[in-house]
């Protein structure tokens, strides 16, 4: 099984020296543009990788991030109404179809190849 990782963006100064960050974890994306890191770290060792990195002298701030607290079961959802009618209305339409379509080819006599 995977150990608990969390994410956390680290700014630097110069983003040649950000390679030197993958010993501290999985390194997700590199921004030259922003100067900045994204990268995952064990979540037992979080505090103690981060007290590490920001004594590194390419490291300007470290952000932890709060995705992981962020609930993703919702207890109150509704089903949207104007969905729920247009896919009636849609259901409506094509058993309409489809009885229409039976019953042209009910009434229509069948050609006999000899």
């Amino acid at each position: 099984m995977r150990e608990r990782r969390l994410g956390v963006a680290v700014w630097v100064k110069n983003t040649r020296a950000a390679k030197n960050l993958r010993k501290f974890g999985t390194i997700h994306y590199i921004s030259k543009r922003l100067n900045y890191v994204s990268m995952y770290v064990d979540a037992n060792l979080i505090d103690e990788t981060i007290r590490t990195m920001e004594k590194l002298h390419f490291v300007t701030k470290i952000e932890r991030s709060h995705r992981h607290e962020i609930p993703v079961e919702y207890n109150n959802a509704r089903p949207d109404k104007a969905k729920e009618y247009d896919y009636k209305q849609e259901k409506n339409q094509l058993m309409a179809l489809a009885e229409m379509l039976t019953s042209e080819e009910g009434n229509q006599p069948t050609a006999v190849s000899t």
